[in-house]
């Protein structure tokens, strides 16, 4: 009888699921409330300075409701950085017309990356690198080193794809994919260090850019 139910899918099986899914669908959105929160946390105070206690005022829940999602600052801080990864992923996509050429997507993905090197409001680099600094993380474990190779790897694709159809010069895409997350990853650290201004950062893009895009 309980084997035909879960064939033909009783009433209150199909009850079951709905609860058990909008359960879940309320779970996720407490833990994105949680994330988006300890975002600002994290951008005002960096990763060092915050405690699960900050965490918890600014999400307004309580101390155990928070450790139902996340047992640690680290966890709640590796979470942000997942669903900010997300989020450029999103913003990338939008971006892209249907008809956009290879070059157009490289266009795209140096004004992103300006974007992201110029932005100073709820900007996570400084919480970033001290999230780097206190903890050991093992190459597998770095979110930071997984995003770059990741970003590597896409790179690389875009300018051999590039370079067959003629909108690139000819180069070692390995090398030259390198030779740009490297220097993005400079400006960034620049940006913070050394107040870089949009002019200067542009010289720089467009430097990145007339090296690669063939005229």
């Amino acid at each position: 009888m309980f084997t035909k139910a879960l064939r033909q899918g009783s009433p209150l099986l199909r009850q079951v699921s709905n609860e058990d899914e909008e359960m879940s669908e309320k779970t996720e959105q407490k833990r994105q409330k949680i994330v988006s929160a300890a975002r600002s946390i994290f951008a005002q105070k960096g990763y060092k300075n915050v405690t699960m206690k900050d965490i918890v005022e600014a999400c307004q829940i309580s101390r155990g409701g928070l450790y139902l999602y996340f047992g640690s600052v680290r966890e709640v801080f590796e979470a942000v950085l997942s669903a900010d990864e997300a989020e450029a992923d999103d913003v990338f996509a939008r971006a892209l017309r249907a008809d956009a050429t290879i070059a157009d997507v490289l266009m795209i993905f140096l004004k992103e990356q300006k974007k992201e090197i110029l932005e100073k409001k709820d900007d996570l680099a400084v919480a970033t690198y001290e999230y780097h600094f206190a903890n050991a993380l093992s190459a597998q474990e770095n979110p930071h080193r997984k995003k770059f190779e990741d970003a590597l790897k896409a790179l690389t694709r875009l300018l051999e794809a590039g370079m067959e159809n003629g909108e690139f010069y000819e180069m070692d895409a390995r090398a030259a994919a390198g030779n740009i997350m490297y220097a993005l990853e400079g400006l960034r650290i620049c940006a913070r260090t050394m107040n870089l201004t949009e002019e200067m950062v542009d010289e720089e893009m467009f430097a990145l850019a007339s090296s690669i895009v063939a005229e």
